[in-house]
């Protein structure tokens, strides 16, 4: 997998997309620019110049550290692309994937869970950047690979975030998980004539045939929704007409009821107890979000500018849909347990760089790496139910990024 990957890595067409400048990366340079995506893709948790003069290091087959750039040449460098380069490299990366991908269905439709997560990142008074910013991102759930993932300001609409997404979803082909930030009339309405299936969580506050479905003690129903307002299809470019959608009761393992709604009508075809373990695939993109955020650090920018904040996004997000691929690569499928993949990302973000670049003597490492997170692996326990605390959430700012 690794190396057609390296060759969509080094191919010159990639830098003339993506170049922002057209004098980037032409002249000759120590830190090249497959060097640079490389370096990016290896997670860069600690300092700039600590990660440089250790990718320096292992390419030059040593242990320690070897200082061949600076710190302020890599801020240099990386005003020469924008963040579209690593936006490429994930859809190369998926088409490799396709294969794989299309095992993974639920009932022949692909599985999409969308979700937002808010951001505070480091920044300084002065600075271009803003501290608070929306991370939106199309994520499947089955293969631990995020589709589509974007940036928006504080103050940005979760419906919006999904309407600027939907060009990336197949129409009768996917399957959108919803958790409860999505809800409405319109929403319903705009996504059904769309042409997308759906299937998201909603409470009985604010929708009277919600209420109506729990005091009544039905598994699930048919129920008819109100056409959006004038004002909401001129917004939406829809048509103004009621929907039609099926709620349906799901008990949690704990005994709480919950109602999901979906446009999925067909009863045979799509039995409603099979719609909880549907909904509890949502909670993968959560985890996914707190894996890039936390032990990735993504908060802890490595500059100070709007495009260096797009840049480490794209590029984490890419890392981890490198390690979740690599974590899966080879091994015979286990229903029973999976990979720990907090372990994944902490073994290979140490040698991904290299292997990218095609470093000779770091194959061997991959391989006994590889193997490693085969053994690593976690019992899966059915049903499971572990509520998240009510408790502020860490940030990782600058100050505090890792001194290795």
């Amino acid at each position: 997998m690794l190396s057609g990957f390296r060759e969509a890595l080094l191919d010159p067409e990639l830098l003339r997309a993506s170049r922002l400048s057209p004098t980037a990366f032409t002249r000759q340079r120590t830190l090249t620019f497959p060097r640079l995506l490389a370096l990016m893709l290896s997670g860069m948790c600690a300092s700039v110049q600590s990660e440089l003069d250790r990718l320096f290091a292992t390419l030059a087959g040593e242990s320690g550290r070897r200082r061949e750039v600076s710190d302020r040449a890599f801020s240099q460098a990386r005003r020469g692309f924008s963040a579209q380069a690593f936006d490429a490299l994930r859809a190369r990366l998926l088409e490799h994937l396709a294969p794989r991908l299309e095992t993974q269905r639920w009932r022949g439709l692909r599985v999409v869970a969308a979700d937002a997560s808010r951001l505070h990142v480091s920044t300084r008074a002065g600075a271009q950047l803003t501290a608070d910013h929306w991370a939106f991102a199309l994520f499947l759930p089955g293969a631990e690979q995020t589709l589509h993932a974007s940036l928006h300001p504080a103050d940005a609409s979760e419906r919006q975030m999904l309407f600027e997404a939907l060009e990336c979803l197949e129409p009768q082909r996917d399957l959108l998980v919803l958790d409860r930030g999505y809800v409405g009339n319109a929403t319903a309405a705009w996504l059904g004539q769309a042409g997308l299936r759906w299937c998201m969580r909603v409470e009985a506050c604010g929708w009277g045939c919600v209420k109506t479905f729990l005091r009544s003690g039905l598994p699930e129903q048919q129920v008819m929704l109100k056409a959006p307002t004038r004002g909401q299809c001129a917004i939406y470019e829809i048509e103004r007409r009621p929907s039609s959608v099926r709620l349906i009761r799901d008990v949690t393992p704990n005994g709480r009821v919950r109602v999901l709604m979906t446009n999925l009508l067909d009863a045979q075809a799509f039995p409603a107890e099979h719609f909880g373990a549907l909904y509890h695939q949502r909670w993968r993109i959560e985890e996914a979000f707190k894996r890039i955020k936390h032990r990735l650090a993504l908060e802890a920018v490595t500059g100070l500018t709007y495009l260096a904040l797009q840049q480490d996004f794209a590029a984490k997000v890419l890392t981890y849909n490198l390690c979740a691929a690599l974590a899966l690569a080879d091994l015979p499928e286990q229903a029973a347990t999976r990979p720990n993949r907090t372990y994944a990302l902490g073994a290979l973000r140490a040698i991904l760089a290299a292997c990218l670049l095609g470093a000779p003597r770091i194959r061997s490492a991959l391989a006994t790496t590889l193997a490693a997170i085969g053994r690593a692996r976690c019992r899966i326990q059915p049903d499971r139910h572990s509520p998240r605390p009510p408790r502020p959430k860490p940030h990782k700012y600058s100050a505090y990024k890792t001194m290795s």
